[in-house]
Formats: structure tokens, sequence, C-alpha cells
């Protein structure tokens, strides 16, 4: 697998922007030096970033660019109107689809789909029935090594693709509550979209005023921004096929020619802007340490 070339992959946005700056996002995304492109809501069935009707406006625009395309799903799905929408995404994807709830993997079985960074994937057995039910690519669990990556990546069933999410603030977990809703004493129920004043979530702070844990609706994220980009050559040795960046409202598309370079020029440096965002960069996981740890 070493020198196969890696795709780049951009993934859903994971906060809730306002409906022109999720447009301008996607148009600039059409230009942009990526391969894959990840579409739709994670994290709260209550978010419209874009209206029904904008998504194939999106899509056909991304895929006239040579994108490709592909539906992500809640991931965690509570109610019925949200089982509904799942079946709809599923039926509509044409098989461009991201499960990320095995209420979606058990819908969507025989029908192709991507197994979801927020599936719990961590063993070869796992991976391999989620192969025998229609997955063609799997974004690995972002606490997951490097050397288990590795170890399954070698056993994997053939044609399989493996993603890796290598930028943006990690992804650690869902609640039944919404934290930000409470943050502002507000009911879930009628939180008057308040996490649309927060385009990055909303940085916690520990005692001694350290960047810790970012809310996000019901999400809870690193305040750090994983950055795997030192890290391409013993990805791609690893056999991983593709890169994911999470959408951050600023300096993004520095970040996406940054890891660019990474990818198409051996030995390159990425140079990246200084981090937007506190808590700097983090890279632990990949290592088997704690995931707030950086190398650099």
């Amino acid at each position: 697998m070493n020198g196969h070339r890696m795709k780049l992959a951009v993934g859903p946005i994971l906060y809730l922007w306002e409906r022109r700056a999720a447009l301008d996002f996607y148009a600039a995304l059409c230009d942009a030096p990526v391969d894959i492109v990840y579409l739709g809501e994670v994290v709260c069935s209550k978010r419209r970033v874009l209206q029904r009707e904008d998504w194939p406006m999106v899509a056909h625009a991304l895929e006239n660019a040579g994108k490709e395309v592909v539906y992500s799903t809640l991931a965690l799905i509570e109610a019925e109107s949200e089982l509904a929408t799942m079946v709809r995404i599923v039926d509509t994807s044409g098989g461009r689809l991201e499960a990320n709830d095995m209420a979606v993997v058990q819908y969507a079985a025989g029908r192709p789909f991507v197994a979801g960074p927020h599936l719990n994937i961590y063993n070869d057995a796992t991976l391999q029935w989620m192969a025998a039910h229609g997955a063609r690519r799997w974004v690995a669990p972002v606490e997951l090594p490097l050397a288990t990556i590795a170890a399954l990546g070698a056993a994997r069933p053939a044609g399989l693709e493996i993603e890796v999410f290598a930028y943006g603030r990690l992804p650690l977990a869902f609640s039944a509550r919404c934290f930000t809703a409470r943050s502002h004493d507000l009911p879930k129920d009628d939180c008057g979209f308040i996490c649309g004043n927060y385009p990055d979530g909303i940085t916690l702070f520990s005692r001694d005023d350290q960047p810790f844990l970012t809310l996000n609706g019901i999400q809870t994220q690193s305040a750090a921004v994983q950055n795997l980009s030192d890290n391409v050559a013993e990805l791609r040795a690893a056999g991983v096929d593709i890169l994911r960046l999470s959408p951050q409202s600023r300096d993004f598309a520095a970040v996406i020619h940054a890891f660019r370079t990474a990818l198409d020029t051996t030995g390159a440096v990425a140079t990246f802007p200084e981090p937007s965002l506190p808590g700097g960069y983090c890279d632990g996981y990949l290592r088997g340490e704690a995931g707030i740890e950086h190398a650099g």
C-alpha cells in the first residue's frame, strides 16, 4: 500500500452555521483540492444548516466539480421523526451514505454505505461484519491508535477503504441533553438555536484556565484540534486511503492546501496557520497516548 494516492475528504459541518456561510463554504469546496465531501446533519435533528431543497443543489454543484458526495446521518437517533428522516436519506442517497448509528446500518443493510466514525468498530470481526452488510469504507473511531488501524487494515475485506479523522476538533461523545442550551439556562426543546452563536462550539476551560473540552449542542468535542499533517507517511504506510478534514469557520482553505501539499509532495513540511481556536493541536490518540497530547 506504500505509495498509493491518498484522498482528501471534507467531513460534514458539525456546527450550526448561517445558511449563507454554509453555501459559500460548499461553493469554495468546488474549486478546492479535495476528493470527497460529506453533507448533512450529524449532531442535532433540530438544526437546519441548509434546507431540504438546498442539499441536492449543493451536491449537484460538487459532483459537477468532480467531487464524490456522501450524505451523513445522525449519530444519535432518538425520535420517530429522526427515524423517518434517516429512511428518506437512505432511500434517496443512491448508496452515497455514511451510517453513524446502528439503526442506519440495519435499515441500509445490503446497500453500500460508509461506516462512520461514531460506530463502535474496534476489531476485525466487527469490521468484517460491517463489510458483509454493505460497508465499502470505514472511518476509524478517533480514539483508535494507528497500530490498531494498521492491523485491521491488513486484514480488511477486499475493496474496503479506510478513512482517518486527520484534522478538526475531535468528536468524543453524544448525550440526550443539549449542553449548549443548558449553559444558557434554556431547555433543549426551546433552545432558540443558541448554538448558532458559536460557529466552532463553546470552549470549556479547566480550573487552572487550560482549554479542555468543547460544547457543541449534544456533542462533546476536544478543545484541541487534531492535526495529523506530520503523520502522512505513517498513515500511508498503515494502508489508510483517505484523510478527513472537519470543517471550521476560519482558515479552512489554508488547512486543505497544507494537507494537499503534505500528500502530494514527498518530504514536504506542511505550513499551517497558527491555531485560530483555543487548545492548539493534538495527535496523542494516534500513538496510543492521551488524545490531548501533541508530539510537536
